[in-house]
């Protein structure tokens, strides 16, 4: 693995940065180590360790590592089980552990806990941290348990109020009051140790101070062989290994939404590799684990920082400091400490974060993990929150809603979510809840089917029908009762029934009261409730990539005749029309002495922003507009503003009066078209004549980035014809396999003409 050079044009922002983060990294990794239970020393171990280590091997260049508040209590009930020497060698090994996972590059499946589970246990450890250290700043001494400090804390506030209350106290002030500062220069925790032990200096209080050996080193032992089971000494291991892993690439992952420009991403793979390798060595000369820690990174980044050289060079500072300024560490009250670790754990108790979760409805799996954290100790309150997130998840996979409907004797079932085997019991009882021989439908909008479920709903199916019943199921996705009873392996997608395409009057609706004498305004709303249950779910995914950027390569010109409905006879969705509707679909001409510049506008838009590759103009039979202007406009003259824009329409309506007349049928028994379908089609062909008026569009069209489309919308048969410019005719499109007629010839179907 190679460490690149620092760049000599970031080393002075670097540098600054790294000032910046020693100063925050020294009071917290003091704290640390006292709330921990171990040596004051080994807290700086790990700090020098994970600035120089992680940061020079790590694959996130902006993230400081050091000993983190998350590792508090596994510290301490491992220093409690084995001993602080055997504590070292469990570090060591989970080093080696993490080593072992980078290498076969596993980091990504650690990030397969959910991230609600790995918050949880941070704010359970806040709490504890609390709780512990509150006991500390009112002088007395933590218990065993968060439940032992939560039953001795009133005892704890009635009796003591010494000296060391007061340094706590003003430790928190201070940075209560520090933090309100905008952008203070100078890290809050430092300002408010510092206020903290010099007023224990001045005023010659004699309080519980820090208690460094004569040297960083001068203590150790090498780690020894933890005395326990096996099994034991493993997860603690394990827990070690995977706590600090998963801490540090949550870590990483969120440097990377806040990485500045030119910085490369994390590699977690890499990243993980260097925290192994700095526990390993912290683990050896007698330090805390290692982990990427949230607050020194952002500090970083907000420094300045520009590379890994922020992170090596913290890690040196802290050596210098350790070596050569014992004396002023040991000034340091305890009660300080002990302020600034309460404040540290009320932080980890992130409420935005909870109202985020909240969002996504996994605040129980957070909150489980908090209270077994708190109650049952770490590693129990993580298995805690894992087996809710399990039950959650396994619970949303295999939601199932049901519903039934009776309507003129004929009755609507209707079966949403995933239909597995754990909801064949209800969906048994609610079939059998339909009475013998009444025609039913019933609906499955699905997302999977299993066996089980199968051969409920056909059993029943059988046996309904037998009794002169019929059941017609129509499957909304994907087809898996059908391809179960065809033998089909894809699922085929299939479409039937009045659906949402259908008008309101026409559908049935089953979750929302009869809508007989409504008012218009209940209709609509009804429709809007009917969106959010039913279809809002299944586009969000594709909105929410749409939300930004619009993209649409078609632009399509119609009319506001509510029976046309672009997305429908093209069978497009959101994002690829871009749609312009008028009364009779016109477009104004360039220079028109009636001008409009709503669908010049647009047309400029499409064009020159959006760069679309297509302008369609569709008309439609029996349209309004054009029935106006083939009776002259006495019809409307009492609508002055439509008839103003209905001029638009005149070249239209000079083009169909000079035109030929159009062939007689071959078949005099075939219906003849009339001439308002004509002038409809006739309106279609001149806009494109209209369109060309314009200059910018003209070029586009004769060098080939644009080309004009032609539509007409028969609404009788609900079919589209497409204009064909060489014969001037509108075809009905062939299907792909084309159709033969009894002649023998292939080929589309001509619907009218038109002469130019």
């Amino acid at each position: 693995m190679t460490i690149k050079t620092r760049n000599a044009s970031t080393f002075p922002q670097d540098l600054l940065a790294s000032f910046v983060v020693f100063l925050v990294a020294i009071p917290l990794s003091l704290g640390i180590a006292v709330a921990s239970g171990a040596p004051v020393a080994a807290g700086l171990v790990a700090a020098v360790v994970g600035g120089i280590v992680a940061g020079a091997l790590g694959g996130s260049p902006l993230q400081v590592s050091g000993p983190a508040a998350g590792l508090t209590m596994i510290v301490a009930s491992l220093i409690q089980s084995y001993g602080w020497r055997a504590t070292c060698a469990i570090t060591l090994c989970a080093g080696l552990l993490q080593l072992l996972l980078g290498v076969c590059r596993l980091a990504r499946s650690a990030l397969a806990v959910s991230p609600a589970v790995v918050h949880g246990m941070l704010a359970g450890v806040g709490v504890i941290l609390v709780l512990s250290q509150v006991h500390v700043m009112l002088g007395g001494r933590p218990q065993g348990s968060a439940l032992a400090n939560l039953r001795e804390l009133p005892g704890q506030v009635a009796d003591h109020h010494s000296r060391a209350t007061l340094i706590g106290l003003l430790t928190i002030a201070v940075l209560v009051a520090w933090g309100r500062l905008s952008r203070p220069r100078i890290p809050g925790p430092l300002v408010a140790v510092a206020v903290g032990t010099g007023a224990a200096w001045v005023l010659g209080w004699n309080v519980p101070r820090v208690d460094l050996p004569g040297t960083l080193l001068g203590a150790w032992e090498p780690p020894a062989v933890p005395a326990g089971s096996v099994l034991g000494v493993v997860g603690a291991v394990v827990s070690v290994a995977v706590v600090a892993g998963v801490e540090s690439l949550l870590c990483s992952v969120a440097l990377d939404r806040v990485r500045p420009q030119g910085v490369p991403r994390g590699d977690l793979d890499r990243e993980l590799v260097g925290q192994g390798a700095a526990n390993t060595i912290s683990g050896l000369l007698g330090g805390m684990p290692v982990a990427g820690v949230v607050v020194r990174s952002l500090a970083n980044v907000q420094a300045g920082a520009r590379s890994r050289t922020s992170a090596i060079l913290h890690g040196v500072w802290v050596l210098v400091l350790a070596l050569s300024c014992g004396p002023v560490v040991e000034q340091i009250p305890l009660a300080a400490l002990a302020a600034l670790l309460v404040a540290m754990g009320v932080r980890m108790l992130d409420r935005t974060y909870v109202r985020d979760l909240r969002r996504h409805r996994e605040a129980p799996v957070y909150l489980a993990t908090l209270l077994g954290v708190v109650t049952l100790g770490l590693g129990e309150g993580v298995l805690v929150g894992i087996a809710v997130a399990g039950c959650l998840a396994l619970r949303r996979l295999t939601r199932l809603t049901l519903s039934t409907e009776c309507s003129d004797g004929r009755w609507h079932v209707v079966v949403e979510g995933s239909l597995t085997f754990l909801g064949v019991p209800r969906l048994t009882a609610l079939l059998q809840e339909v009475p013998p021989g009444v025609p039913v439908d019933l609906d499955l909008e699905v997302t999977f089917m299993d066996h089980a479920a199968f051969e409920a709903i056909h059993h029943w199916r059988v046996g309904h029908e037998r009794t002169g019943g019929r059941v017609d199921i129509d499957e909304i996705h994907e087809s898996w009762y059908e391809s179960a009873v065809t033998g089909e392996k894809t699922p085929i997608r299939r479409t039937s029934g009045i659906r949402w395409w259908a008008p309101w009057g026409a559908r049935r609706r089953r979750d929302t009261a009869p809508l007989d004498g409504a008012s218009p305004r209940e209709v609509l709303l009804a429709g809007v409730r009917e969106y959010h249950d039913r279809t809002a779910r299944l586009v969000r995914p594709i909105m929410a990539e749409l939300a930004f950027q619009q993209a649409p390569e078609h632009l399509f010109i119609t009319c506001v005749d509510s029976r046309v409905v672009p997305n429908i006879i093209t069978a497009s969705g959101p994002g690829d029309l871009f749609i312009v509707r008028n009364v009779a679909n016109l477009v104004p001409r360039y220079g028109s002495p009636a001008p409009d510049d709503s669908v010049a506008a647009a047309v400029e838009y499409a064009t020159n922003v959006l760069n679309v590759r297509t302008i369609t103009v569709c008309g439609h039979s029996h349209c309004g507009g054009m029935a106006a202007l083939l009776g002259g406009g006495t019809e409307i003259e009492h609508l002055p503003v439509l008839s103003r824009w209905l001029t638009h329409g005149n070249h239209s309506l000079a083009r169909f009066l000079t035109a030929a007349p159009a062939d007689p049928p071959a078949d005099p028994e075939a219906e003849q078209v009339s001439p308002l379908t004509t002038l409809c089609q006739v309106n279609v062909a001149q806009q494109f004549d209209n369109l060309m008026t314009y200059p910018w569009l003209r070029s586009r069209v004769e060098s080939g980035q644009l080309e004009l489309v032609g539509m007409f919308y028969d609404l009788e048969t609900a079919q589209v014809y497409v204009l064909d410019p060489e014969s001037e005719r509108f075809l009905l499109l062939p299907q792909e396999a084309p159709e033969v007629d009894d002649a023998g010839v292939e080929g589309a179907s001509p619907q009218g003409s038109i002469r130019t």
